[in-house]
């Protein structure tokens, strides 16, 4: 008999407690509170996640069924719907948006040095947005058409281990380029949007603010050609030219030089042009860095998929964007653990792996690989061996 830990308290002991402890505190998360503590319902709604629970009651119904483990899972208060859709709804949801935060730099830090298929030196980012339909009656604060309701979840992520290191969640009638405005904006870093972020004044200020980006081409836009760079027509490239804006309006709001390229993708059967502030790359390498963007597709695909941000578990405000930001600290958590033990296996394994083995009590690494683990004996035994 395994006398171990089980895979969940495994999972969760890569989890910074300290400073989930100074979020809590930062927005007085367990004021007056004494049995179900902020840290409960943030391992009971991870534990939703890792285990694709549907509702509060699929949740109860789970934890109860476990109840001689849900102590030794670290949860000390008791499970109960109501409890957990009363601290969904009233628990600030900064508490979990900050530490999610913590978690992203901790990744940012593990992932810094590896490569996404560009050699670049720079930070690149995908910028982009997703929008999540809600049923307009349940969710009224949630405008978005005249009888629809949704949230959008505006995500900056860095291609260097897939990492979103900075998510707006905002109801569905933000227009997705108006985040260009709250963006902290990084010097030197190359920020990949498409066409919905064309904004001349808003790039402009990118541009003066010593950051790079490449975007989209709208097909009406008009310009002066500079003059043009020679390339090889051979890999795909169309044209590559040195561009003012022309137009009254376009070009008070860029009055500086645009580089555009022009790109025929025969996979996709599509002439695309590009628009980028960087003169320094060759043409063909921001191509190539247009085409991660793709990347950012696949988070919002694969969150959409495997993590329990689809069915709610409440309707207020308050309780989407904790279920939001927990569900992104798992994410988190798990390329965490994947970085730090070595793994080869995607995300996608992994979680499904970890879903079907919660409450086992074998290593972490042995459940996540075919390698046998072994476990150092941690029972104390003070009784003498008469054998001895």
């Amino acid at each position: 008999m395994n006398s171990g830990r089980t895979i969940f308290t495994q999972i969760m002991e890569y989890l910074p407690i300290y400073e989930f402890r100074q979020c809590v505190e930062r927005y007085s998360g367990n004021y007056k509170i004494k049995r179900f503590s902020c840290w409960d319902q943030f391992l009971s709604m991870a534990f939703a996640q890792l285990t694709y629970r549907e509702s509060l009651r699929d949740i109860q119904a789970c934890l109860r069924a476990a109840k001689q483990k849900t102590y030794h899972m670290g949860i000390r208060g008791k499970i109960s719907r109501n409890t957990l859709a009363h601290a969904n709804q009233t628990r600030d949801w900064h508490i979990y948006a900050d530490f999610a935060q913590t978690l992203i730099r901790k990744a940012r830090q593990l992932y810094a040095d590896d490569s996404f298929g560009i050699e670049l030196e720079q930070t690149i980012y995908a910028l982009d947005s997703t929008t999540i339909d809600l049923c307009l009656s349940l969710f009224p604060w949630a405008t978005f058409r005249k009888n629809k309701g949704a949230v959008k979840l505006h995500t900056l992520l860095d291609l260097r281990g897939n990492i979103p290191t900075i998510v707006f969640i905002t109801s569905g009638q933000l227009h997705e380029v108006n985040i260009l405005d709250k963006l902290p904006i990084e010097a030197g870093a190359i920020y990949i949007m498409d066409r919905g972020y064309l904004d001349y004044a808003r790039l402009y200020k990118l541009h003066q603010s010593a950051a790079y980006f490449v975007t989209r081409a709208k097909n009406n836009a008009r310009y002066h050609r500079r003059y043009y760079q020679k390339i090889d027509k051979t890999s795909g490239l169309k044209s590559d030219q040195v561009i003012t804006l022309h137009g009254y309006y376009s070009k008070k709001d860029y009055p500086e030089r645009l580089r555009r390229i022009a790109y025929y993708d025969e996979k996709q059967n599509k002439n695309l042009v590009f628009l980028t502030n960087n003169f320094t790359l060759p043409a063909l390498t921001i191509t190539e860095i247009y085409r991660k963007r793709w990347q950012i597709e696949l988070f919002f695909k694969w969150i959409k998929q495997h993590l329990r941000i689809k069915a709610f578990y409440g309707t207020s405000e308050n309780a989407v964007k904790t279920q939001i930001w927990i569900a992104i600290s798992v994410y988190v958590l798990i390329a965490i653990i994947k970085k730090q033990l070595n793994l080869e296996e995607s995300l996608y394994t992994i979680l499904q792996i970890v879903s079907v083995t919660l409450f086992e009590k074998i290593p972490l690494l042995q459940a996540l690989t075919d390698v046998d683990v072994m476990e150092e004996n941690t029972d104390t035994n003070n009784q003498l061996n008469l054998f001895d």
